[in-house]
């Protein structure tokens, strides 16, 4: 059976995971047969947001790892921990802790940092040419790491995080809410997702064909760099 890892941020699009996109995606790895190993970095949240009012809940505290177990219902593991050996692919759901939690891109746009553990994972990944798939923003931290190989993904349309993800070096395309993009060479999918979603059944389709996508790609392994 094939395993996917999945890379939350957290419980809730605010400051974590989004929550709809991150149970399609597991619901879609479980569909096609495949095994989700979900991960997250043990580190503190930047912040906290009471979901009811949108507003910072000032003093709050939540680890990054312990509500993303609330997703993955107690079993995950720490993103640190996990082996390239260990997973088929890669995939990272959205929400706003994607951008905040696992890297800087919410505050500090194209000059954001990755967290190290994410970082090294990714890396890995792309060096053993396994694929990763990114959905809504979440393409903001493979435009980052994967920015310097020329990257094709897409978040969308949206063209002030557009210009933000091609200042990083990233090619991006344009794309409706069903839409996927396939990069054959870097292997990596994206999807918009919540970027342009109104509906949950929208985001859906281009997360099952995201993820139909990326595990096709693992029948064919041919090492990223081995391409360049």
């Amino acid at each position: 059976m094939k395993k996917v890892g999945l890379v939350l941020s957290g419980c809730g699009v605010m400051d974590g995971s989004e929550i709809h996109e991150s149970v399609l995606a597991l619901l879609a790895i479980d569909r096609a047969s495949a095994e989700a190993v979900c991960l997250a970095p043990n580190i503190k949240q930047l912040q906290v947001v009471n979901h009811l009012t949108g507003e910072p809940d000032e003093g709050a505290v939540r680890n990054v790892l312990n509500e993303s177990a609330r997703i993955a219902r107690g079993k995950i593991r720490d993103i640190a921990h996990i082996k390239t050996e260990e997973i088929d692919a890669l995939i990272f759901p959205g929400g706003w802790g994607a951008a905040k939690n696992l890297c800087t891109f919410a505050n500090e746009a194209e000059k954001c940092a990755v967290n190290p553990d994410v970082e090294k994972l990714v890396k890995a990944m792309f060096a053993a040419g396994k694929p990763i798939g990114f959905i809504c923003i979440a393409p903001a931290i493979c435009a980052k790491i994967l920015g310097e190989h020329g990257v094709k993904l897409t978040i969308g349309n949206d063209k002030s995080t557009v210009h933000k993800l091609t200042a990083m070096g990233a090619k991006h395309q344009n794309s409706t809410v069903g839409d996927i993009v396939v990069d054959e060479k870097n292997r990596v999918v994206s999807t918009p997702a919540y970027m342009l979603a109104k509906r949950i059944s929208e985001a859906s389709i281009g997360i099952d064909a995201l993820v139909n996508a990326v595990l096709k790609m693992t029948d064919k392994r041919v090492p990223a760099k081995a391409e360049a």
